[in-house]
C-alpha cells in the first residue's frame, strides 16, 4: 500500500471514529441541553417570539402617526351633457344708446343674435387632481397615548415570553425528573432481582436436598414475575415520556437518554442545592405581577385615550391641485388648517370615559388581588420545599430499618424459624422504602423547582 493511500485510510478511520463519538455523545442530554433545545425549538415559544415582532410593528406604526399624512387624489369624467349650464339674454343689458352704437359697428345678423337669448353649458368632461400633506398639531392626546399604548404593549409581549418561557423549562424539568425517578426505580428492580435470583438459587438447592418445601421456591418464582411484570410497565412509561419529551423539545429522535444527576444533587441541606427563603419583595420582580402592572397602566392609557376623542382636534396642511374644468389648465397650491369640534359625541363619550374608569379600577384592583395571590404562593412553595425535605430524611431512615428486618428475616428464615411468606414480605418492604425514597426525592426536586420559578430565582 502507498503511502498516500495509507494516510487516506488513517483520516477515513478517524472521521468514522469521530462520526460514532459524536452521535454517542448526542444520544445522551443532559438537563441543561434538554432546557436549550425546548427553548430553541418549542411551538409556543415560537408564538410568542411572533408575537413580540407583532407588537413592535405596531409600536412602530404608531410611531409614524406623528408625521404628515400625504395624499395624492385624481379624476377624470366625461358627462352625457354638461353639468353647469347657463342662460345669458345680452338685450336686459343693450340700452338704446348701446344699441345705436353697436348697429354702426356690427353687421345685422350679430346684431339680431344679441336681441334673442342664449344658452351655454360647462364641465362636460374634464381632469382633476391634487396631492396634499395634513400634519396633526392636537388631537387630545391620542398619538401620544397611543404610543406609549404601543410600547406597553411591546414590553407586555416580552413578559409574556419571560413567562413562557418559564413554562417550557419547567416542564421540560418535570418530564426529567420523571426519567430519573423511573431510572432509579428500574435500578431498584434490578437489584430486587439480584436479591431474588440468589435467593432462588439458595431455595432451589435447599429443595434438591430435601430440606426445604417446594412451595417456597413456587413463592420465589411468583415473586420473580411480578418484578418482570413491574420492569415492563416501568419500560412503557419511560418510553411514553421520552416521546413525549422529545417533542416538548423538538427533538426528531426520541432514542436518547439522559445524563443522571450527581449524588451531590441529592444533599440533605436546602443551602447546599443554593435554595433559600426568598422576601416578600421579590414579588415585584415576578413577570407575573410586572404583567399585571402593564395591563394597569394600559388600562390608565386607554381611559386617557377616551377623554382624548372628546376634545377638538387641529391640524394644518398644504397642497397643490391642477383640472381643466373650464376648458384650461389651472394649476395653484394652498395651504388650509382644519378643526375639529365633538358636539353630540359627548353624550356618547361621557358614558366611555365612565366605563374606561371603571376598567382602569378593576385593573388595579386585580393587580393588589394578585400580588397579595403571589407572595401567598412563595410561601406555599416554600412550605413544599421544607416539608419535602423532611420526606425525603424519614425516606432514608425507612430504608436502614427495612434492610436490617430483610437481613433479620433472611437470617431467621435460614435457620428455619421464619417462612418464605415473611421473608418475601421484607424484602417486598425492602423494595417499597428504596421507591418511596426515589418518590420523595423526585419530590423534593419538582418542589424545589416550583419554588425557583414561583419567587423567581
Amino acid at each position: 500500500m502507498s503511502p498516500s493511500r495509507f494516510h487516506i485510510l488513517l483520516l477515513l478511520i478517524s472521521f468514522c471514529c469521530f462520526s460514532c463519538d459524536t452521535v454517542a455523545a448526542q444520544s445522551s442530554l443532559s438537563l441543561s441541553q434538554l432546557r436549550d433545545s425546548a427553548l430553541h425549538n418549542n411551538i409556543s415559544l415560537r408564538r410568542a417570539r411572533l408575537e413580540i415582532e407583532s407588537a413592535t410593528h405596531q409600536r412602530r406604526e404608531a410611531f409614524t402617526h406623528y408625521f404628515p399624512t400625504v395624499s395624492a387624489t385624481g379624476a377624470w369624467f366625461n358627462a352625457n351633457r354638461g353639468m353647469a349650464k347657463m342662460d345669458i339674454d345680452a338685450s336686459q343689458y343693450i340700452t338704446p344708446e348701446v344699441g345705436a352704437s353697436l348697429a354702426q359697428t356690427l353687421p345685422a345678423e350679430a346684431l339680431a343674435a344679441l336681441s334673442s337669448p342664449m344658452s351655454m353649458t360647462m364641465m362636460k368632461n374634464g381632469t382633476i387632481a391634487g396631492i396634499s400633506a395634513i400634519q396633526p398639531i392636537f388631537a387630545g392626546g391620542q398619538i401620544v397615548l397611543g404610543n406609549h399604548l404601543a410600547r406597553i404593549g411591546e414590553e407586555a409581549s416580552q413578559l409574556q415570553l419571560r413567562l413562557s418561557e418559564n413554562d417550557v423549562e419547567k416542564q421540560v424539568e418535570q418530564y426529567y425528573w420523571q426519567l430519573v425517578s423511573m431510572d432509579e426505580k428500574n435500578r431498584t428492580l434490578d437489584a430486587v432481582d439480584s436479591l431474588l435470583a440468589a435467593l432462588s438459587n439458595d431455595v432451589t438447592s435447599a429443595v434438591e436436598a430435601g430440606v426445604a418445601l417446594r412451595n417456597d421456591l413456587l413463592q420465589v418464582q411468583l415473586r420473580q414475575n411480578e418484578i418482570q411484570s413491574q420492569r415492563l410497565r416501568l419500560s412503557n412509561g419511560t418510553a411514553l415520556v421520552r416521546l413525549l419529551l422529545a417533542q416538548f423539545c423538538g427533538l426528531r429522535d426520541s432514542t436518547f437518554t439522559i445524563v443522571l444527576p450527581d449524588d451531590s444533587s441529592a444533599a440533605s441541606s436546602l443551602s447546599s442545592a443554593g435554595v433559600v427563603a426568598a422576601s416578600s419583595d421579590a414579588v415585584a420582580s415576578l413577570p407575573e405581577y410586572q404583567l399585571l402592572q402593564k395591563n394597569a397602566e394600559a388600562a390608565t392609557l386607554q381611559r386617557r385615550m377616551e377623554v382624548g376623542k372628546q376634545l377638538p382636534s387641529l391640524a394644518v396642511g398644504a397642497g397643490y391641485n391642477y383640472h381643466n374644468l373650464l376648458d384650461n389648465d389651472r394649476h395653484f397650491g394652498m395651504v388650509f388648517a382644519t378643526v375639529s369640534v365633538p358636539i353630540s359625541d359627548w353624550w356618547a363619550g361621557s358614558h366611555a370615559i365612565r366605563r374606561r374608569r371603571i376598567a382602569e379600577q378593576e385593573a388595579q384592583e386585580q393587580l393588589a388581588d394578585n400580588a397579595q395571590l403571589l407572595n401567598i404562593r412563595m410561601q406555599k412553595a416554600w412550605n413544599d420545599v421544607i416539608e419535602a425535605q423532611s420526606q425525603l430524611d424519614l425516606a432514608r431512615q425507612s430504608i436502614e430499618q427495612a434492610a436490617e428486618n430483610l437481613r433479620i428475616h433472611r437470617d431467621t428464615y435460614q435457620a428455619g424459624t421464619s417462612t418464605m411468606s415473611d421473608l418475601l414480605q421484607a424484602q417486598l418492604l425492602y423494595q417499597q422504602t428504596l421507591d418511596q425514597r426515589t418518590d420523595a426525592y423526585i419530590a423534593l426536586q419538582t418542589s424545589i423547582l416550583d419554588y425557583r420559578h414561583a419567587t423567581g430565582q
